[in-house]
């Protein structure tokens, strides 16, 4: 059909990287047919030779309902924005994980249960995998850092953690701390590199990103000339896809023509990735310890030997006969730091379970 059909644009709404997926569309730019993808996973891992591919072919490569459903972000960040010099991008980018937490604060429910539901409700799929452990999200944000930074896809280099080891419990102290935990995904630029990362994230109560909730997706771009620019909108759908999908084929029709990315495909630049052990910020740690004296002065010691410096600390329940919880926070310092100390709290024989550590946005 690629090949042979008579049509001027062919559709690829089948997904996955691989397989028929990447033969109808390799196929399709060779017979110089235009191409519309709903399919992020393979932009993620194909992106850029397919880009070069269709660029000399001179046909387009739209991919709109790819990133964020709904929200024209692809057009906005190529097209909208292509004045300002762009240091960030981030946001909400997988629907079924915003449900989730979402859910998990309002109700306090634990992650299992409310997982359940949002396989019933058809927020998540029966794996759910791609999801919760944030792969999909990850897909997006390397296709965002392409068109934002003007670099070749790289996703590989991006750092990915889901949300399965989120508690109630995570939760309900980040509310008391002026914290909401979101999936969040972020591009930024950054004196090691550029930062490709996925995780779940303390945000501010005050960014207007934190009260960005249930199965709704949101993107926020800074540069040089604009400041701060937030998008929201649904992120999956039968109808929001259909949306970008229609429009990109509108912009065919209308014979527009723009660069895959943000500049042609055989000018983008290498990636320089910065190593999450480079991340600096600060950072939230939930220890589950045995109460007894000494237990604070250990953790306390281990933390200074690694140079990270606490912000604060809280500890409330007393229980002779469970662990109960510490929750720290930590003053800005450098990931690979935290990570030592980490360790050296873990291996505490007073210290129950792994630490649990997520960490806590600026915005």
């Amino acid at each position: 059909m690629a090949k042979n059909a008579d049509a001027d644009v062919i559709v690829e709404l089948i997904g996955g990287e691989d397989g028929v997926a990447k033969a109808v569309t390799e196929t399709a730019i060779e017979s110089g047919r235009h191409v519309v993808t709903a399919n992020k996973a393979l932009l993620a891992h194909h992106g850029t030779p397919l880009a070069r591919a269709a660029e000399a072919a001179s046909v387009t490569l739209a991919y709109e309902a790819a990133v964020a459903g709904g929200i024209p972000i692809v057009k906005s960040l190529r097209e909208g924005l292509a004045a300002n010099n762009l240091t960030c991008v981030y946001g909400i980018l997988n629907g079924t994980c915003n449900y989730i937490l979402t859910t998990m604060r309002e109700s306090g429910r634990p992650f299992d249960e409310v997982l359940r539901e949002a396989q019933e409700l058809g927020y998540a799929e029966a794996d759910p995998s791609f999801d919760i452990d944030g792969v999909d999200a990850a897909h997006k944000i390397a296709i965002l850092t392409s068109i934002a930074f003007g670099t070749e896809i790289d996703f590989d280099a991006v750092h990915v953690e889901g949300i399965r080891q989120i508690s109630p419990l995570d939760i309900e102290y980040a509310e008391e701390l002026g914290y909401r935990i979101k999936l969040l995904a972020t591009a930024r630029r950054t004196a090691n590199g550029i930062e490709q990362r996925v995780h779940a994230s303390m945000v501010p109560n005050t960014a207007s990103i934190a009260f960005v909730d249930g199965v709704t997706n949101a993107v926020v771009a800074e540069g040089d000339a604009i400041g701060s620019a937030v998008f929201v909108g649904p992120g999956a759908g039968a109808g929001p896809t259909a949306s970008a999908v229609v429009a990109d084929l509108v912009d065919i029709a209308r014979n527009r023509a723009t660069p895959t990315f943000s500049i042609p495909a055989t000018s983008l630049n290498t990636i320089t990735p910065a190593a999450i052990e480079q991340h600096s910020g600060s950072y939230y740690i939930r220890l589950m310890v045995d109460d007894k004296p000494g237990v604070v002065a250990d953790v306390a010691a281990a933390l200074r030997d690694e140079q990270v410096s606490l912000e604060s600390m809280l500890q409330r329940a007393r229980s002779p006969e469970m662990a109960v919880p510490v929750v720290l926070t930590t003053h800005t310092t450098e990931e690979s730091d935290i990570r030592r100390a980490l360790r050296r709290i873990g291996a505490l024989n007073s210290v129950r379970e792994a630490p649990c550590m997520i960490r806590i946005e600026d915005l």
